[in-house]
C-alpha cells in the first residue's frame, strides 16, 4: 500500500513517509469527489480546510492547497486505544493541492509509517490504509 507517484509533484520536498497520487482533477474537482468517495465508503469527511482561501483572506498568496480531515470512529478508536498518542495523526488527512507544474496532488501519511511511527498492531494497522483506498478511487486506480 501508499504506493508513491510515479511522477512526484513539483515544489515539494521528498517527506518519509508521505505519499503522493495524482489527480485527474481540479483541486476543487478533487476534494468534491474524495468527500463522496468518503461517504460512499461509510466513513466521514469531518471538514475541510481551506489553507490557499485562508491565506487569501489574510491578504497572502498560496498554491491552491485544501486539506481534507475524514475518519470513522468505529475503525479509529481502537487504534487510539491500543495506541493512545495515534490521536495526534487522526483523524486522518488527505492534502489537496496544485503542484508547481500545474497537476493535483493527493497527499498523506502512509498506513506504514504511521503504524511504525505509534507501534500499532499490524491487525489496526489495516485501519491507516484507509486515504491509499479512497485516493485511489479519485485517481481512478483502484
Amino acid at each position: 500500500m501508499g504506493q508513491p507517484a510515479v511522477d512526484a509533484p513539483v515544489g515539494a520536498t521528498p517527506t518519509e513517509g508521505v505519499v503522493h497520487r495524482r489527480s485527474p482533477l481540479s483541486v476543487a474537482g478533487t476534494v468534491e469527489r474524495l468527500t463522496e468517495v468518503v461517504e460512499g465508503a461509510g466513513a466521514k469527511a469531518f471538514v475541510v480546510m481551506d489553507h490557499s482561501g485562508e491565506a487569501d483572506r489574510a491578504g497572502l498568496s498560496l498554491r491552491d492547497t485544501k486539506l481534507v480531515v475524514l475518519g470513522n470512529p468505529v475503525a479509529g478508536t481502537p487504534v487510539m486505544e491500543a495506541a493512545p498518542l495515534a490521536a495526534l495523526d487522526l483523524p486522518l488527512k488527505v492534502l489537496v493541492w496544485a503542484g508547481d507544474a500545474g497537476a493535483v496532488w493527493m497527499s498523506y501519511l502512509s498506513s506504514e509509517w504511521l503504524a511504525g511511527r505509534h507501534g500499532i498492531p499490524a491487525e489496526l494497522a489495516k485501519a491507516l490504509s484507509a486515504p491509499d483506498v479512497l485516493t485511489g478511487r479519485v485517481a481512478g486506480t483502484s
